[in-house]
């Protein structure tokens, strides 16, 4: 249930509690004034009893008591009453502050269910994108080795020069011909971050590329755009790196 619902039905239960406290505190204050006027009557029977205690017959002095005992009486009964409505009012009000109470832990009870619920899928979800980007390493690795394994075998095919050629779709890429792709556009390319880098601009794999015949190539795999290459050479090629450290030894 949401927060303003929670809101909405306890205010509509607290609707009528002001009128009904409105009307229980008049109350109270008009016992409390028609036993002042008692008290009043009281003093005035107590006075007229001491002052003609002498000359009253014993039935009035009897009539005297027994007003001054109805009054008493009265008194209590009307704080009595009052004593009666000062309870109902606070149970009033604690009965509304209980609901409060069992609405605010059913309410926090809720969001921590939903942050529990939220977390849980957060953590498939992630689970399931560190799956994927794990796939896709595996056949990279997969794809890389059966190249490599083809160039050193000695049919008449590893004369050939070893190139790697994704195929559109294999890993994600987008429905362009990759042949055509300049290093630049691959910025704009979504990309995995678990996804390894290859060739001098340290970018992904993508479009044709090519081995370097240098077995100890730190780099390894380069794309065609990056090292100036259009078509397949003939022969063994070796990286601008590799070339360097050839020509000077």
């Amino acid at each position: 249930m949401a927060a303003g619902m929670y809101l909405e039905h306890y205010l509509d239960s607290i609707e009528n509690l002001p009128f009904e406290l409105q009307r229980n505190f008049n109350l109270m204050r008009d016992l409390d004034q028609r036993t002042e006027d008692l008290k009043g009557q009281i003093d005035s029977l107590a006075k007229e009893y001491t002052s003609n205690a002498r000359t009253l017959s014993s039935e009035q002095k009897l009539s005297l008591l027994r007003q001054i005992q109805q009054s008493y009486s009265k008194c209590k009964e009307f704080g009595d009453d009052k004593v009666q409505l000062a309870m109902q009012t606070y149970e009033m009000v604690d009965k509304h502050i209980r609901r409060l109470d069992t609405d605010l832990a059913r309410f926090e009870a809720d969001l921590k269910e939903k942050q529990i619920e939220s977390t849980d899928y957060d953590s498939t979800s992630s689970k399931g994108k560190k799956g994927e980007s794990r796939q896709k390493e595996k056949k990279a690795a997969k794809t890389r080795s059966k190249v490599k394994s083809s160039d050193e075998d000695g049919s008449p095919k590893s004369a050939q020069k070893k190139v790697k050629l994704f195929q559109q779709g294999e890993f994600n890429s987008p429905s362009s011909n990759f042949g055509n792709v300049h290093p630049s556009d691959v910025l704009d390319m979504p990309v995995d971050p678990n996804e390894p880098t290859y060739c001098l601009c340290h970018q992904v794999s993508y479009g044709e590329m090519i081995g370097c015949d240098n077995t100890d190539c730190s780099i390894e795999w380069f794309h065609f755009a990056c090292v100036g290459l259009t078509t397949k050479p003939r022969g063994k090629w070796y990286c601008p790196r590799c070339s360097q450290d050839r020509k000077r030894k």
